[in-house]
């Protein structure tokens, strides 16, 4: 049976306004409005912890068509704060699919809109910025000045600190697969489930971390490399994390960070962070790796950046050069953004992206291989905390 049309608004802190039909939940929703550019991996997106807080956007016309599995899931709920469509499958058609999109969306209060033109909405977005948004439907939703109202009086992303409330409650272990080779520490700080698989997989013990764990606790694991995941929130209100991460540089234990753990990298080394205009979100991001020349099509979602010097190795800003060189290892071909940091006199490299790409294509997935070799690359008799 055909579900009945309800009315929805969409808000923008702006005064935009857009009309559509009620998808998911009824009620208010408010978030940062994103836009995702990638054309699958609905699910994936949605139960991406990094969405914290934030109204997606998507850009590809038709959601819904493969349903929702019982596999795909990158964490144990839908994070995102709302979900705007354009044209929202009437039936799940795959031999995988094991529920309607629509459904769940409903069954976890997640209120959203279709019948919006996204495309239109996210050249907006692109033109004014990544800006505050609001859905509304059902029979208590506010009038116009009301809805304007409700918009502004939401949190702004930056100085948003996010990562513990994405995070694991408790740590947990992943063991290795097959002859285990190291342990690994892996903060969470928004993680995906695909990650600690990637790294299990590859031989590593993984203790997933949660995001305030302390330097001291960090130690009695006697971890032979740490792992920061990507996260919500803005990397400089994430103080607590970027001290553990100095005291893991000075300990020199290797260091692998992804998406959130790059900036926070960034800022462990003595680098700023800044807000984007827009951001990077979806699975086809170009990617340059400098030292390979090599093009990466990337998955991202990110909407702060580091600030580094792309030109030649640069001198680390933190407490006058401790870390020694930094180059910047991986840039954006669309924007020259900063894609990834390699420390040259201590175990730690970082990059912008989500190398497990989950959804999104495989190019990158060497990038744990390069953890273990760094790993690899420290003698025995060091490894660990000291």
């Amino acid at each position: 049976m055909t579900e009945p049309r309800r009315p929805a608004t969409l808000t923008l802190e702006d005064g935009l306004e857009l009309t559509g039909t009620a998808y998911g939940a009824r009620g208010t929703a408010l978030g940062e409005a994103v836009f995702v550019t990638a054309m699958t991996g609905y699910q994936e997106t949605l139960t991406d912890p990094s969405y914290h807080r934030q109204i997606i956007v998507q850009t590809a016309p038709h959601i819904g068509n493969t349903g929702v599995n019982d596999v795909d899931d990158e964490s144990t709920r839908i994070w995102a704060a709302g979900y705007v469509v354009r044209d929202a499958a009437r039936r799940p058609s795959s031999w995988r699919s094991t529920g309607d999109l629509r459904e769940r969306l409903e069954r976890e209060g997640v209120v959203g809109i279709a019948d919006v033109d996204t495309r239109a909405l996210t050249r907006h977005l692109r033109d004014k910025g990544a800006m505050r948004m609001g859905i509304f439907s059902g029979p208590e939703a506010p009038d116009r000045a009301g809805r304007l109202q409700a918009v502004l009086d939401s949190p702004v992303m930056a100085g948003s600190d996010l990562a513990a409330e994405a995070s694991t409650a408790e740590a947990y272990v992943v063991p290795a697969v097959g002859t285990k080779r190291f342990t690994v520490a892996a903060f969470d700080l928004g993680i995906k489930s695909m990650t600690p698989t990637q790294l299990a997989e590859r031989g590593l013990e993984v203790h997933v971390l949660p995001a305030n764990t302390s330097f001291e606790t960090l130690e009695k694991i006697a971890p032979d490399g740490v792992f920061f995941s990507n996260g919500p929130g803005d990397p400089a209100a994430a103080d607590r994390q970027v001290d553990v991460l100095r005291s893991v540089l000075d300990h020199r234990i290797p260091f692998f960070g992804i998406c959130f753990g790059n900036q926070l990298l960034g800022r462990a080394l003595g680098y700023g962070t800044y807000k984007l205009q827009f951001g990077h979100r979806g699975i086809n991001q170009p990617v340059l790796d400098r030292e390979t020349g090599k093009v990466e099509v990337t998955s991202q979602n990110h909407g702060f950046a580091v600030d580094a010097p792309l030109d030649g190795p640069s001198t680390a800003p933190y407490d006058d050069g401790r870390y020694g060189a930094v180059e910047v290892s991986h840039i954006c071909l669309n924007d020259n953004v900063v894609e990834g940091l390699r420390a040259l006199d201590v175990p730690a490299f970082s990059v912008q992206y989500h190398p497990e790409s989950a959804a999104g294509p495989h190019d990158s997935r060497y990038l744990f291989d390069r953890f273990i070799d760094l790993m690899d690359r420290i003698d025995p008799t060091s490894q660990g905390a000291k």
